[in-house]
């Protein structure tokens, strides 16, 4: 498995594809991460890519590994992120069939 690209080696590629400086491309990523942490409430979508969500799980059982003694998981919010379909077909290889 391969390493994941830095926010650095990101804004390069994005400067050189849209012929930007890459200082304007690291500003362009700093918003979009900035416009997904204020929306993030009501849903924010990268379109062709995913969506974060928020989401209430209840509270729940659970056991402690160590002792095996059951303890009260207390409700809380998440944060997730839901895969767009277009993304997961063009990653795993998946082909349309008509």
């Amino acid at each position: 498995m391969g390493k994941a690209l830095t926010k650095s080696q990101i804004a390069d590629y994005i400067a050189k594809k849209c012929e930007l400086k890459k200082k304007d491309a690291a500003n362009i990523l700093d918003e979009i991460s900035a416009l997904a942490y204020k929306e993030a409430k009501n849903t924010f979508t990268l379109p062709g890519i995913g969506k974060l969500v928020l989401v209430n799980r209840k509270a729940r059982m659970g056991r402690n590994p160590q002792t095996g003694e059951p303890i009260k998981i207390p409700a809380k919010r998440v944060v997730k992120f839901r895969v767009a379909k277009a993304a997961k077909d063009s990653i795993l290889g998946v082909s349309k069939k008509k």
